[in-house]
């Protein structure tokens, strides 16, 4: 039966113990080992992950030390609950970054998550809040930063875009983190941007939008502008989306205070769904300039965060219903679900990810198989 050497974990060796000497039993690598092969075989809860550990005993004895065998559930939780989840998330994403880079034009969506299951009504404590970088070529989580407590996604964005590596690379973010300070922070790192405005920019998504409004609606625009369309149908729905860009913002007020800044664009999605017609207008600012293609492909493709991430870490990993309400044990644990969520999606072999998950708790070779992808053996 084959077995992964613990040397190639450097990931979790970096980490460092929080417990007292005295009270280590179990060591923290074999902790974390445990932990994150029971992720990636769909177990997701202190107390199944002691089952699974102690169901896999002799297999694990091969490569972990376990001088007191597997630790029970209490210990995972406690060990979990100390762990500086700060230091995990950047030993996450230097790991990633050493694994995966990103290529030239890919659009990495960013976008934030909140743990359902860890929201305390009798404290009146607020949920643990992620925000993710994702590369959509590979289906990769480049690295997650929790936002601060009374805090929000605009102070968390920056510092989740200075420890990545986005060169070449077009960023794309939702309205709330449409910021001066962060369309800076993307240009800096070498990347372009596609930000979504709305009413948080004020002056700023009322001038673009009249602006784009009034060139739109015209029967011909005098401005230079590059235009396309695309039509979905699918059960029923026929949805249109125009895609309208230009750089022609010379005229546009602080335009300067905007680093970067080459062009503005709307979209306009008109859905008819058995005869019933709806139409809605997006507009975002841009430093692509007016290449209309790779416009509607970045806001066409920002969606990829929300459908093939954060879904799939509540449909597949049930994340919103696991129950660890501790704030560092549940963050943590989060980590571990997209370090697994990561190996899963570089599994070429047949079965939708919740198949690949169970056949790897059926099949060491199969478990391993995925270690492999994570951990690059």
């Amino acid at each position: 039966m084959s077995t992964p050497n613990i040397a190639n974990f450097t990931p979790f060796i970096s980490i460092q113990d929080p417990r007292l000497d005295r009270k280590k039993l179990h060591t923290l690598i074999d902790i974390l080992i445990i932990t994150i092969c029971a992720v990636l075989c769909n177990v997701d809860d202190w107390e199944h992950i002691a089952e699974f550990g102690k169901a896999n005993e002799e297999w694990f004895k091969q490569f972990l030390e376990l001088k007191h065998g597997v630790p029970s559930h209490d210990t995972f939780g406690r060990v979990f609950a100390l762990l500086d989840s700060s230091e995990f998330e950047k030993s996450f994403i230097e790991w990633m970054r050493l694994l995966y880079q990103v290529s030239d034009g890919e659009i990495v969506p960013i976008d934030g998550k909140s743990l359902k299951g860890t929201y305390d009504k009798d404290l009146r404590k607020t949920t643990v809040h992620l925000v993710s970088a994702y590369a959509t070529r590979n289906g990769v989580v480049l690295g997650q930063i929790k936002t601060a407590e009374k805090s929000n996604e605009i102070t968390a964005i920056p510092l989740l875009l200075k420890m990545l590596d986005l060169k070449g690379c077009i960023v794309t973010i939702d309205a709330a983190g449409c910021q001066k300070n962060i369309a800076k922070g993307i240009v800096d790192q070498g990347a372009d941007y596609v930000l979504a405005l709305k009413g948080n920019q004020g002056s700023l998504h009322e001038d673009v939008k009249l602006y784009l409004d009034t060139e739109y609606n015209k029967t011909k625009s005098s401005i230079p502008h590059a235009s396309y369309e695309t039509i979905e149908k699918d059960h029923g729905r026929i949805e249109t989306r125009r895609y309208w860009v230009t750089e022609n913002i010379d005229w546009l007020d602080n335009r300067i205070k905007w680093e970067g800044l080459k062009s503005i664009g709307m979209v306009e999605s008109t859905r008819d769904l058995n005869g019933k017609i709806s139409t809605e207008r997006r507009y975002y600012i841009n430093s692509i300039g007016a290449d209309v293609k790779k416009f509607s492909k970045a806001v066409r493709t920002h969606w990829h965060i929300e459908n093939k991430l954060h879904w799939v870490l509540d449909v597949t990993f049930n994340e919103d219903g696991n129950r660890v309400k501790h704030t560092q044990a549940a963050h943590n644990l989060a980590i571990m679900r997209r370090l697994a969520l990561n190996a899963v999606k570089q599994d070429t072999s047949k079965g939708s990810l919740k198949t690949k998950m169970l056949r790897a708790g059926w099949n060491k070779a199969a478990l391993v198989k995925l270690l492999e992808y994570l951990f690059k053996f």
